[in-house]
């Protein structure tokens, strides 16, 4: 649970930083980023998860995301991991897609070969990158939320209804809603875990909702979606959430805002109303 510093920057009177450990769970190195909120100096804060989409890694929130401000007012730290693992070894697509593989993790545990050696996202992230936070940050436990974006937010979704004890909020910006229904979620699914769609379904939020244990969550999820979204009709599908949601009564809070588009001028548009959010429930005497 070692970890070593890349780099370390002064931001809003706390401290963004850069690392990187070795992880048994992905066997590689991981990269992550930590912002530390100034509150932080005199105690454990909470600590927000941020999941980030396709592509991305653990830079892309905390350099295009402007969260950093309202999270040190509130006194949120905030955790980014990166989206998958890499490395020499580490399989990535054979056509060098940017939709599966490197940048692609999915946010799941790999059960096919050759993914399953380190695509093992979900256990990375809930186990192995909790322990390594709690060990060398000030960060509280019992005080957690998860939010991303795109196939991120797909992670929020998931990582935070099969764990509701843990994450007492969850939020996301445009989320693949429902994987098994969208070509990156199809790609996805069938490589990291074969054909069995009962596997699938442990995976997509519109089958774990309607499962969910609701009455351990503190408040409503929050997801805003851009009408503009070049990837809303295809790949997204947030109707198909709020119509599960609807249909076993959980709480769901969808914002549909005209023009706005799939990239981080849209998340930083809304990304203080998301802090927010999570701060009512986790900052609550």
């Amino acid at each position: 649970m070692s970890i070593t510093k890349i780099s370390e920057h002064d931001c809003f009177g706390g401290k963004v930083g850069f690392y990187r450990h070795a992880s048994a769970v992905n066997q590689c190195d991981m990269q992550f980023s930590v912002f530390v909120p100034p509150q932080a100096a005199k105690g454990s804060v909470p600590v927000i998860t941020f999941l980030s989409g396709l592509t991305c890694t653990e830079e892309t929130f905390m350099i295009k995301s402007g969260a950093q401000r309202v999270a040190a007012e509130l006194g949120l730290m905030l955790l980014t991991p990166d989206t998958s693992p890499r490395g020499e070894g580490v399989p990535d697509d054979p056509a060098s897609a940017y939709d599966f593989g490197l940048g692609a993790g999915f946010y799941l545990d790999a059960t096919q070969q050759p993914w399953s050696q380190h695509f093992n996202m979900y256990s990375y992230l809930t186990v192995e990158l909790a322990n390594t936070l709690f060990k060398n940050f000030p960060a509280d436990r019992s005080r957690q939320a998860i939010m991303g974006h795109s196939m991120g937010g797909h992670g929020a979704l998931t990582v935070g209804l099969k764990n509701p004890t843990v994450y007492q909020s969850i939020s996301a910006f445009a989320p693949i809603c429902s994987p098994s229904n969208c070509p990156w979620g199809q790609k996805a699914f069938s490589n990291y875990l074969g054909d069995d769609k009962s596997a699938w379904a442990e995976y997509d939020a519109c089958e774990l909702v309607k499962k969910a244990n609701h009455a351990n969550t503190a408040n409503r999820i929050l997801i805003d979606q851009g009408l503009g979204d070049q990837f809303l009709e295809q790949e997204l599908h947030p109707h198909l959430f709020a119509d599960a949601c609807a249909e076993v009564g959980y709480p769901l809070t969808l914002r549909r805002h005209d023009n706005y588009d799939h990239g981080y001028y849209f998340i930083s548009t809304f990304m203080e109303d998301h802090l927010r959010h999570h701060a009512a429930v986790l900052l609550a005497e």
